[in-house]
Formats: C-alpha cells, structure tokens, sequence
C-alpha cells in the first residue's frame, strides 16, 4: 500500500504541475491582451493628442480640456494601488459536504505540528480552536522529491503547505533567500485570493509535506461563521422577552453580544456586585448560589446548562447581584451589556429612508434628460482618452453638436472580462449603480454592447482623484480633509440604505468634479448585503480592508466605516496607516489594528479620536483565537451615520450646505470645454444598441 499511495501522490503532484502551467498560459495570454489594449489606447491618444495641440487656444492655463486628458493620462501611468476581489464563492452543499467529510489519517504528532506551525503564523494564528481543528482534518500529505519545485515564481496560488519533514529553498530571480525548516507555514496568501508567486520553492531534498486549499479553507471558515451566527440567533430567540423583536433586530443584537469564556470554579457573577450585563450559556453549566445575610453558609439554588440564561435583571436597571453564579467545567456565554440591550430596544434599526439628506432624494432617471436620448453609440464624439485600465479604457465624449456637456465612456472587452473571472462583478456593479441617482457618487447613465466591448457612459469629473491631488500636495489641511471626507460619508450613507457595501473606499475612488465636490467612483466591490446577512469575499484594497474581511469572518457595511478611518488618516498624514512592500506585513498589520500605529503629531487629537473609532476595535485575544466586533464602529450603531457627523471633528461643520451645495470647496479645477469639434472621431458604426438587460454580454 505505501508504494500505491507514493504513485498516488507523484501523480496528484504532476497533474497540479500540469494545472500551474495552464493556468500560466492562460495568464500570458491574458497579460498579452491587456498589452496591446495598452498599446492601442496609448497609440489612440498620441495621435489626437498631434491633432490638437496645433488648435487655437490651448495655452490658457489649465483651460484647455485637451490639457485635462493629457494630465489625466500622465497620472493614471503612475502605480496604484491595485484592488484586490476574490473568485465567487458560494457554500454549495457538494463542496459543503466533501470538506465536512473529509478527514486525512495524520498521527498525534502531525496534528501537532500542524497546529503549532499555525499558531506561530501571523495570518492563521486567528483562526478558533474549532477552525483550526477542521482545517487540520482535511489538511493531505504530499512528497515533493529532491530538485522539484514546490511554487514557481510568476504562478498563481490556490494551496498553503506546512512542512513535517526535509528542507525547502526559496529563490527569487535565482537568487537563494532563506530555508523552509519542518514546523514551517507557506503560502498562506493563497488562502485568501489567486495571488502571483512572487518566489520559487523547492525542495533541498525529498520532504514531505501538508496541504490545504483556498476552497477548503474558504468553507470551513464561512461554515464556520454561519454556524456561530446561526447558534446565536437561535439563543436569543429562545429568550422570552427577546422573542417578539424582529429577525432582523435578532440578527443585529447577535453581532452586539460577545462571547466570554469562563474556566472551572471562575466566579461570573459576585453576590452584592454592582453590574449591568446579561448572560445566555452556549456551552457548558454553571451553578446560582445565594449566601443569607448572617450565614456562612451558601444555598445551592439552581444549576443552569446550554440554552438557559442569568442576569437579565440587570439590563432593565438593576445593579446590585443578589446571588453567586460559579462556573463548573469549562463555560462559554454569550454577554450583552444594558447599555446595547438599550440600543435594541430604542429601535437599532432604523428606516433610512426617514433619515436621508436632501442630496439623497431621487434625481429624475437618465432616461428622460434629452441629451441621453439618441439611440446609439454613433451619436458621441471622442475628445480624448482619459486612461487605460485593466479592461479596456475610458474616453471623454460628447453628444454630437454639443461641446458645452462632456461624459466618460468606459469601453471594457469582454474577453478580457471574461477571461479573468469579473463578469459577475462588472455586471453587479451595473445594476447597483443604475439605480444609485446621488450626487455623491458618479452617475451611471446608459450602457451599450457590439460583440467584442461593453460602453458604459457616466458623469465626467475632470478635476482629477484625491490620490493625486495628494500627490501634489504630500498631506492635505483638516478643512480639506473634513470637506472630502464629509462627501464621502454622504456616498456611503446613500448605499448603505440600500443594502449596500462599497469596501473599496480610498483616494484614488474619489473624484472631483468641476465645482471642486467630491464624488465615489463605481467599483466592482460594491455588492448588495441583505439585512443581517453577511457576505465572505476577499475584497477591497490592503490596508484598506477591514480585519474581518482578511479574517474570513463575514462582513457587511461596517467594514467602508474602517476603511473611511484609514481614508481621513491618509489624507491628513500622506500615508496609510498600514504600509509594507510586504503584503502579508500589511494584512497583519490590520488585523493587530490602529491603537498599535504611531500617529504622525500633525494629525489632531479630534482627529485621531474619529480615526480610532472608525477603526475601532482592535484584535483581543481569547481562549479560541482572535475577535473584533464591527458593530461597535462608530457609525454602525441606532444613528448610522448621523454619529459620525456628531463627532468632535466635525463641529461646526455645514452639512446642510454641502447637500444643498452651497460650501465653498477646497479646490476648484479650472476645465475649459473644446470649442472645436472637427477633430473628434466617433466610434464604429453598425450593429451597437443599448444594452437594457444587463446580463447580456
């Protein structure tokens, strides 16, 4: 049998070399594609570009809208931070029950090492007791021989390994790093989204070693979280005088309460202790005890197991504990405190459409303002390209015969949409912004489709991205900064009453437009959340993201609140918190949290006060790993966004007359509109028409 299953190995490890090398190819290709798009736009541009400089006109500074493209494409050239979005993942019942099944035979002393190689790794040190439990069942052995790589550099991941017994060698570029000793975690990125190798590794001499893959990993974790919403829920609603709030209320309060772990013999509650917080036992017993006044004796009044609850007195105002409750065994409960249970009981869900600013109210649709209503895609004229982008490029167009108003058209390729997996999130993205009429974010107004590219024609804001303007200036004022960060608030608000997460909040997603306003560009991050649902996908931009996002835990809305935290830190200081050439040092980073970052003494102490509770909490530790509520979020309680604008920062601040637009920005860039459009080219004529159903490619 060892013979077999060596055979067995060596040809699950050839038919992984041989997936590697597909998947390469398939991402040469890919990379090729996006080339010559970069090369036809660059091209396109340089050609109008000869054409207009000879144009009457163009020396006024800064006037000239040809100037405007040409300063855009210089800033889009330079790197940016790239946003990060993980294949779909859904928890289909097949892989649900193939990883729940699946159980490697591993000895006491690989589990072991297993185990202590997690909890020594940054990144998988959080995971619980039970999650690390689960991800070592399933974990399987594979033998790399002597000179076989484990990784090659330029590959993508999907697998993290864990090496038991030989030496491994890293190299980049051919040149040698460091040693992999058994005990050692690898490629934990993997886990997280279809990385490129940035290093080789191979083996010194025949090892062996544990695998685990993204799937496996993504469903133990999600299953994982599920379950833990799914039990708490269940606890509360077994309370009887929760019994008649909401599902969606139930679901809220979950997120509020916090699990506290108790060992044998720990006192929960003192007789004659003053205390504000309620219990519900998920996992073991505990003994009520009461001691008579005068006696030395105590009375055993009941033993409570799962499921049954103490203290509830305290959340209606009593403070004073009339009696002992004693851990026997290992005890785990679920605690809210009076002042939450308070919150719920006001009314934590709030109807956002009661709490909407003027700016909020609906615009009319798109398709009743005359200059949108001509039929095809013939009927706009290109001025020029703005940049070039992973899909395709964004040109600045008007409506033939009149120069005054100026849109952006973006034109994606298909086949490169497609090809790298973003068909949902494009397509997603549509929708959303299709129905999103605020003046905080950029308006989506129509779309058309010919076999090979999808247009989109949105709003265009020619005063440039505040990642550039931070460029200019290295740090922007406080006034700057509030003024910017308030117009973001306004966005965020806008889709968070709807059901929306944005989780790709920074800089260079900020516009501005020609009044100086500041506007959220769309993002294929943006997803709709159902009400106490979350959602699981690796998204956003590291250092940006929210520790529950790295974590796997489950997101929804309260993770664009820590990224609006790591937004105003920016700005006002030049630099993210959380920075590393090293993109596992950022992720780590994050989940250690804000109250570990040196904040720069330019940064004000109201300032620093939103930041932290932006960001707020941080990691604690516990008995099984690592948990942070979101929930505690300033801007994530009863008064949503409302607690943001009440915060010290922002006194003073005019919100009225940034919705009424009547503040005066920070900077106002100055665009002249061409007066001469003979020079315009206009896109293909034929079988273009306007693309009404969005999931029609």
């Amino acid at each position: 049998m060892g013979t077999l299953r060596d055979l067995q190995f060596a040809l699950q490890l050839k038919i992984e070399e041989l997936r590697q090398r597909d998947t390469l190819i398939d991402e040469l290709e890919l990379e090729l594609d996006t080339k010559d798009e970069l090369i036809r736009g660059l091209q396109d541009e340089l050609d109008r570009y000869r054409a207009t400089v000879s144009l009457p006109g163009p020396s006024e500074a800064g006037a000239g809208a040809e100037h405007a493209c040409q300063a855009k494409m210089e800033n889009k050239q330079a790197a940016k931070r790239k946003t990060i979005i993980s294949e779909p993942f859904t928890l289909d019942p097949v892989t649900l029950a193939m990883v729940s099944h699946r159980s490697c035979d591993k000895s006491q002393e690989s589990q072991r090492l297993i185990q202590a190689a997690f909890l020594k790794n940054d990144l998988l040190k959080n995971l619980d007791e039970g999650e690390l439990r689960a991800i070592t069942a399933c974990m399987f052995t594979t033998t790399i021989n002597q000179g076989c790589y484990v990784i090659q550099e330029g590959t993508n991941g999907a697998q993290a390994y864990v090496l038991e017994e030989g030496r491994l060698e890293v190299t980049k570029d051919g040149l040698k790093l460091f040693t992999i000793e058994p005990g050692d975690v690898f490629g934990e990125l993997a886990l997280l989204y279809s990385c490129t190798h940035t290093f080789s590794i191979s083996a010194q001499n025949d090892s062996q070693l544990w695998v685990i893959d993204r799937k496996s990993y993504q469903t133990i974790l999600m299953q994982s979280g599920l379950n833990s919403l799914s039990h708490s829920m269940e606890l509360l609603s077994s309370v009887p005088f929760l019994q008649s709030l909401p599902q969606d209320v139930i679901m809220k309060l979950s997120d509020l309460t916090e699990q506290t772990h108790y060992s044998d013999g720990e006192y929960i509650i003192r007789q004659g202790a003053t205390g504000d917080t309620f219990y519900i036992i998920s996992r073991g017993q505990v003994k009520v005890i009461e001691k008579k006044q005068g006696h030395d004796e105590q009375i055993v009044l009941s033993q409570l197991c799962d499921g049954q609850w103490f203290g509830e007195k305290a959340l209606w105002g009593e403070d004073i504990r009339t009696v002992n409750v004693i851990a026997s065994g290992e005890v785990t409960c679920l605690v809210i405190d009076r002042e939450t249970f308070k919150e719920i009981i006001d009314g934590l869900v709030f109807d956002c459409s009661n709490d909407l600013q003027p700016s909020q109210e609906s615009e009319p649709k798109s398709d009743t303002d005359p200059e949108l209503s001509f039929p095809t895609l013939s009927a706009f004229q290109i001025v020029c390209t703005l940049a070039v982008g992973e899909f395709g490029h964004v040109d600045l167009v008007q409506v033939r015969g009149n120069t005054e108003r100026l849109f952006a058209m973006r034109v994606l390729k298909k086949k490169l949409i497609i090809n790298s997996g973003r068909r949902e999130h494009i397509l997603r993205e549509g929708r959303i912004l299709m129905e999103a009429c605020c003046p905080f974010i950029v308006r989506l107004y129509k779309t058309f489709r010919d076999p090979e590219c999808l247009y989109i024609l949105t709003e265009a804001c020619l005063g440039g991205d505040l990642c550039s303007l931070l460029k200019d200036k290295g740090y922007l004022d406080e006034s700057s900064t509030r003024f910017y960060t308030a117009c973001v608030i306004e966005a965020l608000t806008f889709l968070h009453c709807r059901g929306v997460c944005y989780r790709d909040v920074k800089p260079e997603n900020v516009v501005l437009d020609q009044h100086g306003y500041a506007k959220l560009v769309g993002s294929r991050c943006l997803k709709n959340v159902e009400v106490g649902k979350k959602t699981w996908t690796f998204c956003g931009t590291p250092g940006y993201m929210a520790p529950e996002i790295i974590l796997n835990k489950g997101h929804r809305v309260t993770a664009d609140f820590w990224s609006l935290g790591v937004f105003v830190f920016e700005l006002l200081s030049g630099g993210p918190p959380f920075s590393n050439s090293d993109m596992m040092k950022i992720l780590t980073a994050t989940i250690r949290g804000i109250d570990y970052i040196d904040f720069p003494k330019i940064i004000s102490k109201s300032a620093t006060s939103l930041i932290k509770k932006l960001c707020s909490p941080s990691m604690h530790k516990q008995i099984e790993g690592y948990w942070s509520n979101p929930s505690e979020r300033v801007g994530s309680q009863r008064n949503g966004a409302k607690d943001i604008q009440k915060h010290k920062w922002f006194d003073g601040f005019n919100w009225d007359g940034l919705c009424k637009n009547t503040l005066i920005p920070p900077i106002i860039t100055k665009v002249k509109h061409p007066s001469d459009s003979t020079t315009c080219d206009h896109y293909t004529e034929g079988s273009v028409d306007l693309d009404t159903n969005w999931d029609d490619f």
